[in-house]
């Protein structure tokens, strides 16, 4: 697998409201706004983009619908099964251009992965937006995998249309950057040596058990709790009013520092 190929996409917080995360942003300055529905899945989402990696709050709409979901996409069954009671970050997603041949060398790695998946949701507007994914099943040492994503066009040509139809734009708290994934896990130095060796992702020589997907990290620390599970989102800013701040979203933090 080609690591240089390879860019955190998104990531995955599970809430019941999607209106709250919408107004603690809001509040701090960051725009994020109702994204769509998967009518065939049962959920919907709330969106906030830095750059092309963006925060997808996900949330169950119709909860027949989510808890009756293919055994192998385990993202909405998980959202039907941790909702109400645990508002968590879930998976990171990686995005590629050659998901097939990403998803052929995956499983041989031994990993098991569902079927790629066409998916589709009603933005805001009532535009479909649609892309190709699958889902790896399992964890590693409780640690849930990434899943996959591939969309139309390239990265350039998606900034500009995303930029032009205003779905990205400046937060008004300025220039930030989501920088950092923090997981906590049972053993940072296994878990780091794991994901590095089966999705090919590169070791951060500055930072023990990290490993970099392009300009940004993935850092493995132990967990306090026993558990494994992404906790933070670290995110740089130039912004000193928000430099040191912390913002909680049902389990998940997230966390503003200096550039």
């Amino acid at each position: 697998m080609n690591r240089n190929d390879l860019r955190w996409d998104h990531i995955v917080h599970y809430v019941n409201d999607l209106n709250e995360p919408i107004s603690l942003f809001r509040e701090k300055g960051l725009i994020a706004f109702a994204g769509g529905s998967h009518k065939k899945w049962g959920t919907h989402n709330a969106l906030s983009y830095f750059g092309l990696t963006y925060i997808e709050f996900l949330g169950v709409e119709h909860r027949e619908l989510a808890e009756s979901a293919e055994p192998y996409h385990v993202v909405v069954r998980d959202a039907a099964k941790l909702l109400p009671e645990h508002e968590i970050l879930s998976r990171v997603v990686l995005r590629t251009d050659a998901i097939d041949d990403v998803a052929e060398l995956l499983r041989g790695k031994g990993l098991e992965l569902s079927p790629i998946l066409d998916g589709e949701r009603l933005d805001a507007s009532g535009n479909l937006i649609q892309w190709r994914m699958f889902m790896v099943q399992g964890d590693h040492d409780g640690l849930p995998y990434p899943f996959f994503i591939q969309w139309n066009g390239t990265d350039a040509k998606r900034s500009a249309a995303l930029s032009e139809s205003g779905v990205i734009r400046p937060h008004p708290a300025g220039d930030i950057r989501l920088d950092t994934a923090v997981f906590g896990v049972r053993d940072p130095q296994a878990t780091a040596a794991h994901w590095q060796e089966v999705f090919g992702l590169q070791a951060d020589p500055a930072a023990p058990n990290t490993l970099r997907v392009g300009n940004q990290r993935f850092a493995f620390e132990a967990s306090a709790s026993g558990t494994s599970a992404l906790r933070t989102l670290i995110f740089r800013t130039p912004s000193t009013d928000l430099q040191g701040s912390t913002l909680r979203i049902g389990e998940g933090e997230y966390r503003f520092e200096a550039e």
